[in-house]
């Protein structure tokens, strides 16, 4: 009796899955596996937030498994060894993988297809699975990626894009031995932000159909309010694989209105991001296009800007937001990663890895190339762009209602007090548990300016 192996990685679903519907269509029995990458332990990639939320995405698995007949197997240390070694055990013919696009990820799957080919054994990699188009997939004369994503999406969009894939209505699993299901604690040591999502595909699922008969609508129009939070908040569910994206690009579609357009730009930026990561995996860790930056250390200012207490309301409030829930809206990363690169010009790398180190969302794709195109140092056409923060404000939180939500030092401030507060006076100040503006933005301008000017 055939057998095939389905590795899942950052595709921890059974609907549209075409890693599991491969190894289905090709064997009669599929061994459902996960390792516990002991190969990411102290790469500080391992964090509370993402293993509460994997531990809950695989015991979420195995329950769906479980109603296909299956289970998830589990193993712990070393991908390719661990992989290896339940092919053997079973008798596989063949692993099936979804493609990845980090430098750790490619060289994985090296490793696994010489290890795999040495035992007379495949290794069949699937590309429609992590993105909605396969990185390298678009490429502009002579490129090998694209460096700017308008020309990217126009490419994009009118890219024919596979069908989605209904979950099996069985899993037939082979006998063979599994550790027990991890709890976060095991995975990572150290507390969950209290506020962090439940992960998981049913959860994932619960949310799309939330998103998609409201809130949708009218995101083209209020996904920059902040204290709306009228964005979909399924990034989560998308890193870890809980949501096809490419299932929910259809879904969204299908609605046809303004809102779904702009969504639909949303995903398309995702692959973007990861079409630039797979063509230059150092963009990691090294700036996409140089500007000879000489950053500042300002060691007070970033542990300011850390804890939420720069004395710029918009920029603590979403730094408070970050620490609760592990997430924080995409119009305040935009504001925080300004305000640290430009406003303080601090490395990115900086913000970049405290971002990583609570982001439930954060992978290197998004969270490193995201970082590059506000420092200006990445894809940005507008690379010396500043955001003012007191500006950002009136704009995306005219009422105050975010600030004071995260910030309950001021939630007895009417807004136009929370507007003015940065300039006001000692005097003013008194009786307030808030501090002074850390910076002064005109001069922190004009400090920025000389810096990438020189």
């Amino acid at each position: 009796m055939r057998v095939s192996v389905a590795l899942f990685t950052a595709d921890l679903r059974v609907h549209d899955n075409p890693v599991l519907r491969a190894a289905l269509k090709e064997a009669e029995r599929v061994v459902p596996l996960f390792v516990v990458d002991s190969g990411l332990r102290g790469t500080g990639f391992v964090v509370p937030n993402r293993a509460a939320f994997l531990a809950d995405s695989l015991a979420d698995l195995d329950d769906a498994l479980r109603a296909r007949g299956g289970r998830l197997v589990v193993r712990s240390g070393d991908v390719v060894e661990e992989t290896c070694r339940v092919a053997a055990e079973t008798g596989a013919d063949a692993v099936h993988i979804a493609a990845g696009v980090s430098r750790y990820a490619t060289r994985r799957e090296e490793r696994l297809r010489a290890r795999l080919a040495d035992d007379r054994r495949e290794l069949r990699v699937h590309d429609a699975s992590l993105t909605v188009v396969p990185p390298g997939a678009l490429t502009p004369g002579g490129k090998d990626h694209f460096a700017v994503f308008t020309p990217y999406f126009r490419r994009w969009e009118s890219t024919s894009v596979r069908g989605v894939l209904q979950a099996p209505r069985a899993v037939p699993v082979p006998e063979v031995r599994s550790d027990r299901l991890p709890g976060a604690g095991s995975l990572a040591s150290g507390s969950a932000s209290p506020g962090l999502p439940t992960g998981g595909e049913s959860e994932a699922r619960r949310r799309l159909r939330s998103w998609l008969t409201g809130p949708l609508a009218a995101y083209e129009e209020r996904h920059d309010d902040l204290a709306a939070d009228a964005t979909s908040r399924l990034s989560p569910y998308l890193h870890f694989g809980c949501l096809s994206p490419t299932e929910l690009l259809h879904r969204a579609r299908a609605k046809d209105n303004a809102g779904a357009q702009a969504f639909v730009r949303q995903l398309a930026w995702r692959d973007f991001h990861h079409q630039v990561l797979a063509a230059r995996p150092d963009s990691a860790g090294h700036d996409y296009r140089p500007r000879h930056d000489r950053w500042r250390r300002a060691t007070r200012q970033t542990e300011a800007w850390r804890d939420g207490r720069t004395g710029y309301p918009l920029v603590d409030a979403a730094m408070r937001q970050l620490r609760h829930e592990g997430w924080m809206h995409g119009r305040a990363r935009m504001l925080v990663a300004s305000f640290l690169t430009k406003t303080l010009y601090v490395d990115w790398r900086v913000g970049a890895r405290h971002f990583l180190d609570l982001l439930v969302d954060g992978d290197l794709a998004n969270n490193q190339l995201n970082w590059q195109w506000v420092a200006g140092t990445g894809t940005d056409t507008r690379p010396n762009r500043i955001l003012n923060p007191l500006v950002q404000q009136r704009r995306f939180d005219p009422d105050g209602e975010y600030v004071r939500r995260w910030l309950p030092e001021l939630r007895d401030l009417d807004a136009r007090t929370i507007h003015r507060l940065p300039g006001l006076d000692d005097a003013d100040r008194a009786g307030l548990d808030y501090p002074a503006p850390i910076v002064d933005l005109t001069a922190a301008a004009e400090r920025f300016k000389q810096a990438r000017g020189a």
